[in-house]
């Protein structure tokens, strides 16, 4: 018989090692879902109740990174999924099922403040956490390269356009400004995609999801990310109520955050950061990887670029460069 192809290869292989580990040949897996990353999840039914195939190819996306995690997280007393049975090497992981919605989907039957609520105490054991000496650093040439997404994939490959000289040291300098106030602020233990999409309701709360991208960095990120979301926009004063929540809880739980407006600029510095960044890995995911339904959410971001910019007079070069490139555009 001809050897079968790279991905008939692997469907063959996690459905063997799902009714190997579930006991059952008749095992049939649905998908569930799949992220911007190279992971998959599938659904099975089995007799003790619904589990999830993690789906993790060793040569795309190590499942080691996201285990170790997941180690930090569970013994800190997050609520993570729990893992029922792993290959590591083979990168198949079995967990518990947490529902078809996350909170993302849930929004609209769920009470928002309570979601934050549940969502904020989840953060703020996360927070608490000690970082290992070897976790990865939100440092400078890591918040340097997410912030050239930009310009080389949202500016560059997807609006076509090429920066001037001036243009591009006005970029610098935005960027110099954001890196510096992050590195300046207290730091900490950061999922670095804390929203609702990684978040799932469970009883008793929310649990947390896809947080293999952990970093040691500024404590503001977490928190905007929340608020600031990739898929779903809340008003400003909204916004602002839940940042204040959010601000005097950690306060009261005794992590370093500062003053409530110096908190204000960090969490405004960490998410203009993130929304330049998520524009550039948007187009990247479509011209690059083929996944075209993120880039749709593009016009979310520069919406929310335009909520902060005329807070700092410091940042117009990068209003003056959305005037000429990206507004024009229809973006």
């Amino acid at each position: 018989m001809a050897a079968l192809a790279p991905a008939a290869a692997r469907v063959a292989a996690r459905l063997h090692w799902a009714r190997e580990v579930v006991g059952d040949s008749a095992l049939a897996l649905e998908p569930a879902s799949a992220d911007a990353g190279f992971r998959s999840y599938w659904r099975a039914r089995t007799a003790a109740g619904s589990r999830i195939v993690m789906d993790s190819p060793p040569a795309l996306e190590d499942v080691r990174p996201w285990l170790r995690i997941h180690a930090l997280l569970d013994g800190a007393g997050v609520r993570v999924p729990e893992i029922l049975a792993a290959d590591v090497d083979a990168g198949f992981l079995l967990l518990e099922d947490l529902g078809t919605e996350t909170c993302l989907q849930a929004i609209g039957p769920l009470d928002a403040d309570a979601m934050f609520e549940a969502a904020f105490d989840q953060l703020l054991v996360l927070q608490a956490i000690a970082c290992p000496p070897d976790l990865p650093g939100y440092d400078r040439p890591m918040l340097q390269r997410e912030i050239d997404l930009f310009a080389e994939w949202f500016l560059g490959r997807h609006l076509g356009v090429a920066l001037d000289g001036q243009e591009r040291d006005a970029l610098q300098r935005v960027a110099d400004h954001l890196i510096g106030n992050m590195l300046a602020q207290p730091q900490g233990f950061v999922h670095r995609d804390f929203m609702p999409r990684n978040l799932m309701p469970v009883p008793g709360g929310v649990a947390v999801i896809d947080f293999q991208g952990a970093v040691r960095g500024p404590l503001a990120y977490d928190p905007v990310s929340l608020f600031r979301d990739a898929f779903h926009s809340w008003p400003a004063a909204r916004v602002d109520a839940w940042l204040g929540r959010y601000h005097a809880r950690a306060l009261a739980a005794g992590l370093p955050v500062p003053a409530p407006d110096a908190f204000r600029r960090d969490a405004d510095c960490a998410g203009m950061q993130r929304h330049l960044k998520i524009l550039g890995l948007f187009a990247r995911l479509h011209y690059r990887d083929g996944k075209p339904k993120y880039l749709a959410d593009a016009p979310r971001f520069v919406a929310y670029l335009d909520q902060v910019l005329p807070r700092y007079p410091e940042l117009a070069p990068l209003s003056a460069i959305l005037d000429r490139h990206v507004r024009r555009s229809g973006v």
